[in-house]
């Protein structure tokens, strides 16, 4: 099987993602995120790294639950304009805190 080289815009959106999931994680040990989620940790450190840009949606899907982000959360960052993505930022440390 041969595999469509990735678009910028596919690109963009894997590096938001795993902005997202390295915030979201903090402080919290890549291994133990990754266990409690049934994936490996070097999925897990490739997703967040952005060099897998498109992952399966049940990988995400578990990752987020472990780390209490509603999908909702992922889609709305990983899917908007750049410049929306600072406020993003600060809404998710407003929720994460909360």
């Amino acid at each position: 099987m041969v595999r469509l080289p990735l678009t910028p815009g596919e690109v963009e959106r894997g590096q938001r993602l795993g902005a997202l999931l390295r915030r979201a994680r903090a402080e919290r040990s890549m291994l133990e995120t990754a266990l409690d989620a049934g994936v490996s940790p070097e999925t897990l450190r490739k997703i967040e790294s952005g060099r897998v840009a498109t992952p399966a949606f049940p990988t995400i899907a578990a990752i987020a639950d472990v780390l209490g982000l509603s999908l909702d959360v992922v889609w709305a960052e990983i899917n908007q304009p750049e410049r929306d993505v600072e406020q993003a930022r600060r809404d998710g440390r407003e929720r994460l805190a909360s």
